[in-house]
């Protein structure tokens, strides 16, 4: 694995915690030129000085995936102090919880230009350095992206748009060497379930779902390295997302009730 990735210039957006910051760890313990992105700058110095302790290659830019000029600037930086792009991780994302009859609209207007329009920005920047050094591009998703979930209206059309963008981007290089991964991790436990934007377009503050069962970030930080080494298309990490990424094709209704059911029992749910 070390060989593998030695000296590699890999940028990881959402990098400040959770699956991003254990990512770009793996990444940087394994010999990578990591540049870790998101919006808080004081935990991306914080990470960043750790890993330099320890004789790694890390530095970051305070990056807001969902402005365009952030992100041509992320990759710009990049460039100037590595040279190029070898991988592109894009993790940055945010989720939500609200009836589509009950929410502002704005909600699904933010998870839009979080979760699609920062992966479509970062990939337009780093496309030619990624297609010039054979390299690989990343979209962590979720089995949102494959069937739909309630209650979560924006973030499954917005893992679904991803989809469609990074499998177009596949087809369209599949000549020039560009490897491609969406990678759906499951439940995991991060904050992202804390900052879930609810129907008025605030926090819900507190996750409805026990994060001790769920997987730790270096699981799926982990996978996202061995997925890339195993030039892995579409990795699914649990066994609920193959089965709904099969059923779903053979029985969807049965699919269908299922979620209905799994997300009403959640606490204050509010698919009814």
């Amino acid at each position: 694995m070390k060989q593998l990735f030695k000296d590699k210039v890999v940028i990881v957006t959402g990098a400040s915690s959770g699956i991003g910051e254990a990512t770009a760890r793996q990444f940087a313990i394994n010999g990578s030129k990591v540049m870790l992105a998101a919006r808080s700058e004081e935990k991306l110095s914080e990470i960043v000085k750790e890993l330099r302790s320890h004789g790694f290659e890390a530095s970051y830019v305070k990056t807001d995936v969902s402005i365009e000029s952030d992100c041509k600037n992320l990759v710009e930086r990049t460039v100037e102090r590595y040279g190029t792009v070898n991988i592109l991780v894009n993790n940055a994302g945010i989720s939500m919880r609200a009836r589509f009859d009950e929410v502002n609209l704005e909600v699904l207007h933010r998870l839009m230009n979080v979760n699609f329009w920062g992966t479509v920005y970062c990939t337009k920047y780093a496309l030619p350095y990624l297609v010039a050094s054979k390299g690989n591009l990343i979209g962590v998703s979720s089995i949102a992206g494959f069937h739909g979930l309630p209650g979560r209206t924006g973030y499954s059309a917005s893992k679904f748009a991803i989809h469609g963008f990074l499998e177009t981007i596949r087809i369209e290089n599949l000549k020039k060497g560009l490897q491609v991964m969406i990678i759906a991790p499951g439940f995991t436990s991060t904050e992202i379930r804390k900052h879930a934007l609810v129907a008025d377009g605030s926090e819900q503050g507190m996750s409805p779902r026990r994060e001790n069962n769920h997987s730790s970030p270096e699981f799926v930080a982990k996978w996202i390295l061995k997925g890339i080494r195993k030039n892995k298309r579409n990795k699914i990490l649990t066994w609920e997302g193959r089965f709904t990424a099969l059923f779903q094709r053979i029985l969807p209704r049965f699919v269908d009730w299922g979620y209905y059911i799994a997300m009403a029992k959640e606490p204050d749910s509010p698919v009814k």
